[in-house]
C-alpha cells in the first residue's frame, strides 16, 4: 500500500482508503471488512454523523476496539434529519457542531476524531463562526485536523483562504472531472488533499451499465467505459485503471472506496501497475472534461 501525506500534518493515510457508507447491517461482517482492511494497509476510514442515523458511526466504533491508535479516524457534520423523515436540512451552526461532535466521540468510542468535516455548505454559511469551532475543537483535543467535504468552487474557495483546512472531499473521477477545472489545482497550490468519494462513478467504471452520468450522455459514458477497459489488464481491473486514473492527479490524497465484500477488498487493495504518463493522456484525451455549471 502506498501513502501520502495528508495536507500539512504530520500523518500518513493510505492512498486506497475505506468508506464506511457501503457497511451493511451485520456487525460481524463489518468487524471483518474493516479489520481485514487494516491488514491489507488501510490506515483512513471515513463515515458521516448522518450515516444509518448514526448506526454506521457506532458500527466503525466497535469495530476498531482495542486497534483505535491503528487508523486515521474521519467523520463529518452538518446535516440534519428532517423531522418528517422527508430528506435533510442543513444546520452548520456552532451549537450544532458542538453537541454532534460530542454524540460522535460517543457513538465512535473514541477520545478524538483525527478528521473532523464539514459535510457539505453553502455560500451564505456563517464560515468565520465554523471555522473558530473547528479551531476550538483543535485546541480541545476533540479533533486533530478538520476539512470539508464539498463540491462546490465557490466554497471551497472560500475555506482556502479563510482556514487551515487539511483537506477537501470531492467526487471525481473518469466520468466528471469537474474538479480539474479550477479546485485540484488550487488545492495542490495551498497543500491541501483531495480525498476522492465516487471513483468509480457508481459502478459505471467498474462493469455496470453505461447511462447518462454529470452532463455526460449515455453513448459518452460507454465510449468511456471502453478506453477504461483498453488499458485495463489481468494485472489491472477495470475498477483499478479508474481508481489510477484519480490517483495520478497530484492533488489526490486518497480514493475513499465502498467496500462490501472481502473480494472486493482484495481486487482494490492488491498491487497493480500503475498508468504510464503515456496511457494517463491517452485515457483523458478520451473525451472533453465536463465543467460545474453552479456555484462557480
Amino acid at each position: 500500500m502506498e501513502y501520502r501525506q495528508l495536507g500539512k500534518t504530520s500523518v500518513n493515510v493510505s492512498v486506497i482508503s475505506f468508506g464506511c457508507m457501503s457497511l451493511g447491517q451485520d456487525q460481524a461482517v463489518n468487524d471483518s471488512l474493516i479489520r481485514g482492511a487494516i491488514d491489507a494497509g488501510i490506515n483512513l476510514f471515513d463515515t458521516a454523523d448522518i450515516y444509518d442515523k448514526g448506526q454506521n458511526e457506532r458500527s466503525v466504533g466497535h469495530a476498531l476496539r482495542g486497534i483505535r491508535d491503528k487508523v486515521i479516524l474521519c467523520t463529518k457534520v452538518g446535516n440534519v434529519p428532517k423531522a418528517d423523515g422527508s430528506g435533510l436540512d442543513w444546520n452548520p451552526s456552532p451549537a450544532h457542531i458542538l453537541k454532534s461532535v460530542e454524540e460522535s466521540l460517543r457513538r465512535l468510542q473514541t477520545d478524538y476524531i483525527d478528521l473532523y468535516q464539514l459535510h457539505g455548505g453553502t455560500i451564505d454559511d456563517p464560515r468565520a463562526e465554523i471555522i473558530a469551532t473547528f479551531e476550538k475543537l483543535q485546541q480541545q483535543g476533540k479533533i486533530r485536523y478538520y476539512g470539508i467535504s464539498s463540491i462546490r468552487p465557490n466554497v471551497i474557495r472560500e475555506y482556502v483562504a479563510q482556514s487551515p483546512i487539511s483537506s477537501v472531499m470531492m467526487q471525481y473521477s473518469l466520468l466528471d472531472r469537474r474538479p480539474e477545472e479550477a479546485c485540484l489545482s488550487l488545492l495542490k497550490e495551498n497543500d491541501i488533499s483531495v480525498l476522492v468519494r465516487g471513483a468509480l462513478a457508481q459502478g459505471l467504471l467498474a462493469g455496470k451499465p453505461a447511462r447518462d452520468y454529470t452532463g455526460y450522455d449515455k453513448e459518452t459514458v460507454r465510449q468511456l467505459q471502453e478506453i477504461i477497459k483498453r488499458y485495463s489488464s489481468p494485472e489491472r481491473s477495470a475498477a483499478q485503471t479508474a481508481l489510477q486514473f484519480v490517483l495520478k492527479n497530484p492533488a489526490v490524497t486518497s480514493a475513499v472506496t465502498g467496500i462490501r465484500t472481502p473480494e472486493q477488498l482484495a481486487e482494490l487493495t492488491k498491487p497493480v501497475p500503475q498508468l504510464t504518463n503515456e496511457e494517463y493522456a491517452a485515457i483523458k484525451a478520451a473525451a472533453a472534461p465536463n465543467r460545474y455549471t453552479d456555484h462557480r
